[in-house]
């Protein structure tokens, strides 16, 4: 599950990382393409014999979202509170300007 609105200037992205740690997250922008990476450590032993229902997911995951806006990237902020990751990535000013180069036909 991943929200993503605008705030401002900035573009927030939250997302529920129960269980994860600081240490355990990675965030990379590689262009437009944003990935959070992680792992999520069981707490509780695995005696699959005491077992009822198993239906959260422990280990690793990873979710990548593509940014709807140009944002700068070096200026990223991260922060986890009570199990939420909330990443802002400033909105950048400027648009992206497109060169359209005229073509003859023959």
């Amino acid at each position: 599950a991943l929200d993503m609105f605008r705030d401002n200037n900035a573009l927030v992205i939250r997302t529920p990382v129960a269980g994860g740690e600081v240490p355990d997250l990675d965030i990379a922008i590689d262009g437009d393409l944003l990935t959070i990476r992680g792992a999520r450590h069981e707490i509780l032993p695995s005696h699959d014999e005491n077992w009822f229902y198993r239906e959260c997911y422990w280990g690793a995951f990873s979710r990548s979202v593509i940014l709807p806006l140009d944002v700068d990237a070096s200026q990223i902020q991260a922060s986890l509170t009570h199990g939420v990751l909330e990443i802002r990535l400033p909105i950048r000013e400027h648009g992206r300007a497109i060169t359209i180069r005229p073509t003859l036909i023959k």
